[in-house]
């Protein structure tokens, strides 16, 4: 089986899986290498075994998934915890297109995977650096819902403050919250002031023509 890109004629051959009549033995020293107790560091193990898998590509379709999901599997193994906080399937998706180039890179070249070892651990490492600024971003807004908790907020205003701590594009003005709301100017402005009032929004500074507000930071 070959993955292969481009039109008819000016095809290029990314990838060529071994013959089909290599693919039980190779499996079954694949399956029998990633259950055994390897005296190797667990969280190369799952670049390798990564690696492996999706090289040896024993389906037609859904190598890839199958290999991250392996991947993650042996690094829940590594964590030795069934509670996972990242997923390295996940970042894997986001980065696409630079796994793909060493993906091929490595497959096309000799014994020698450093390369790509380096990457599947730069990218672990990426994996886990976005989870910890989700996972700060949910207690931030745990936090700023236990305060809202305590003050009287309508459906409105409810609706509009989830969509500052998701993360607000541009700077909020009377007449931004009137168009999202679907409301009057005059309800947006109530509806600012009145949050002002309870100490859960803010004024920026603004040499604009439009004043800015902002949640009042904690």
């Amino acid at each position: 089986m070959q993955v292969v890109s481009g039109a008819m004629g000016k095809e290029r051959i990314h990838f060529e899986a071994p013959d089909s009549s290599l693919l039980e033995n190779e499996m079954i020293q694949f399956i029998n290498w990633f259950n055994s107790a390897v005296a190797l560091d667990p969280v190369m193990k799952a670049a390798i075994a990564h690696l492996w898998f999706v090289t040896v590509h024993p389906f037609d379709d859904g190598n890839g998934r199958i290999a991250r999901t392996i991947a993650d599997m042996q690094l829940a193994r590594a964590d030795r915890s069934s509670q996972r906080f990242y997923s390295m399937s996940a970042q894997i998706r986001k980065e696409r297109k630079q796994y793909y180039d060493i993906l091929e890179k490595t497959q096309k070249g000799n014994l020698n995977i450093t390369e790509w070892l380096e990457w599947f651990l730069a990218c672990l490492d990426r994996a886990l650096i976005a989870t910890e600024e989700i996972l700060a971003g949910i207690l931030k807004k745990a936090r700023y819902w236990e305060i809202f908790a305590t003050k009287t907020i309508s459906d409105r205003q409810k609706l509009m403050l989830n969509k500052l701590l998701d993360g607000f594009e541009g700077k909020l003005t009377t007449s931004k919250w009137a168009k999202i709301i679907k409301c009057s100017q005059d309800t947006a402005h109530r509806d600012i002031l009145n949050l002002i009032e309870q100490d859960i929004l803010v004024k920026e500074d603004s040499r604009g023509r439009s004043t800015n507000y902002k949640l009042k930071e904690i």
